[in-house]
């Protein structure tokens, strides 16, 4: 849940970009955060557990306007891809208010995405959140990619998206394609519904 100041008016709201392991979570934030430095006012902080190389999560303030008189701040963070740190991943989704789901292009990786979208369904769920009702926006990355087979993109509709309805965007993280289109439709979603729930 978005964390509401009411002494400096401002809201605070989390994003997590969330996926299989290698899928360009990480890329999608170093690209947002090399591209984007007028308007974040923080080090990108990676940190590693154990040895995992892909256990970390970034703090980028970006300052997206007002809602209800509130200036709201949005903080991107990554969740580790490896099934065997679901509690890291479950710990750094806890109060989500937004979250892209970066999925794999790499025909090779069609069953990691099935997995990771399943595992986020049963993560929120132990959070008494729906994937069907948090603001999500899908992703599949590396589209550009030549030399592999990638699936074609309603396979990956079908598969990932033909029950959620979500916004979904071909992207290609390392090169910056749809990256920031990806990031604007989340705040975009995320924001509209923290102006919801400050209604109620």
């Amino acid at each position: 849940m978005a964390f509401i100041n009411h002494k400096t008016k401002e809201i605070q709201a989390k994003i997590v970009y969330y996926g299989p392991g290698m899928g360009g979570k990480t890329t999608n934030l170093e690209y947002i955060h090399r591209n984007f430095r007028h308007r974040i006012d923080s080090e990108m902080v990676n940190i590693r557990t154990h040895g995992d190389r892909t256990i970390f999560f970034d703090f980028l303030p970006l300052e997206v306007g007002k809602v209800k008189g509130f200036n709201i701040r949005v903080q991107l963070y990554t969740v580790p891809g490896q099934v065997m740190y679901d509690a890291t991943r479950r710990l750094v989704l806890k109060g989500a208010d937004g979250v892209v789901f970066v999925a794999d292009s790499m025909e090779s990786r069609r069953e990691k995405n099935l997995i990771s979208l399943k595992n986020l369904q049963e993560n929120l769920t132990s959070y008494k959140k729906s994937i069907f009702k948090v603001p999500l926006v899908l992703q599949y990355n590396k589209r550009d990619l030549k030399d592999v087979p990638i699936l074609p993109v309603q396979i990956m509709e079908k598969e990932l998206n033909s029950r959620l309805k979500v916004p979904s965007f071909e992207a290609s993280a390392l090169a910056g394609l749809n990256v920031v289109a990806t990031l604007k439709a989340i705040i975009s979603k995320t924001v509209s519904s923290l102006g919801d729930a400050l209604k109620s």
